[in-house]
């Protein structure tokens, strides 16, 4: 799938005053959602706003002019999480910031990893994970954790009506928003077992992937699962790499592996994500390659010793 500006209208993303007035002629802030639904279907061409880090820069950019905004910060109930059956069900409107915190980060650590890890202090706490999904900006460091999890996304639309999909589908484009539908929540199942997220960026401190990793292990149905984000338009998830590492791994044991086997891995991974693209292989594809080998080794390792 590739991404256009146009995909950021689904996003969960806050107005920014200085800036809605020069994007758009309206600005509508509801309370709830079945208020931004209704607002939504009013307006076919209002683009729904929260956390506005990246559609704001999409307006800045000349890339995006809205004709008019729907505002999502004031919905509370989407700004929260509560427990269902074995699951965290997470309100699209959580930030970043919000999930970085240490209660979160207990329910779901890889999730919270990638929101600390989102950027600086401004973005974490304006940007909501609703947004990261909508905009599906390769670079989310959100979606790769999301895909390895396999979420789930509640859609509310027209009616009180709600729908359910996954969120490899929609960042797939296999399944999109239809007029007036907004991601309401995030459905999350709870593990219990170890869970990882790594990133490389081209700088020391926050800044934008130019890799990424989410890996979590499910001892219930002894499975590893891998996504690599930012290195294509969506997270990947190097299926087979999956399955061959999952079988090396003694479950009702130490669950521990040879650094051959954890080496190979990161290798079997990487050649799955980062293709050749014709000889010879250039630099910069053998780079990409070497770090998400490095990433997911070492995503591996933590989670086998945590």
């Amino acid at each position: 799938m590739t991404t256009h500006a146009p995909h950021a209208s689904h996003a969960a993303q806050e107005p920014q005053p200085s800036h809605a007035a020069q994007a758009s002629q309206s600005v509508t802030l509801p309370t709830s959602l079945d208020e931004a639904v209704a607002a939504l279907t009013a307006m076919p061409a209002a683009v729904p706003v929260a956390g506005g880090t990246d559609l704001m820069a999409a307006v800045n950019a000349g890339l995006l002019r809205p004709a008019a905004l729907v505002g999502l910060g004031r919905i509370n109930e989407i700004r929260g999480w509560q427990y269902q059956d074995g699951h965290a069900l997470l309100g699209a409107g959580l930030t970043h910031a919000r999930m970085g915190r240490p209660d979160f980060a207990a329910l779901i650590p890889a999730l919270a990893a990638a929101a600390r890890a989102a950027g600086p202090p401004q973005i974490r706490n304006a940007g909501t994970l609703g947004g990261n999904i909508a905009t599906a900006a390769p670079t989310g460091d959100a979606l790769p954790v999301l895909a390895a999890l396999e979420a789930m996304l509640i859609i509310v639309g027209p009616g009180g009506s709600q729908r359910e999909i996954p969120v490899s589908h929609l960042l797939a484009g296999r399944e999109m928003l239809r007029p007036g539908e907004l991601i309401g929540f995030v459905r999350v199942p709870l593990l219990h077992a170890p869970q990882v997220f790594l990133k490389a960026t081209g700088r020391t401190g926050p800044g934008r992937a130019l890799a990424s990793v989410g890996l979590v292990l499910d001892p219930a149905r002894r499975g590893v699962r891998c996504a690599v984000g930012a290195v294509a338009p969506m997270p990947l998830r190097p299926l087979e790499a999956e399955r061959w590492v999952a079988s090396l791994i003694d479950w009702d044991g130490e669950r521990t592996l040879a650094p051959e086997a954890l080496e190979a891995f990161g290798e079997y991974v990487a050649a799955a994500c980062v293709p050749d693209q014709g000889e010879p292989v250039s630099s910069g594809v053998l780079h990409l390659r070497r770090t998400v080998a490095v990433l997911a080794r070492r995503a591996l390792g933590r989670a086998l010793t945590s």
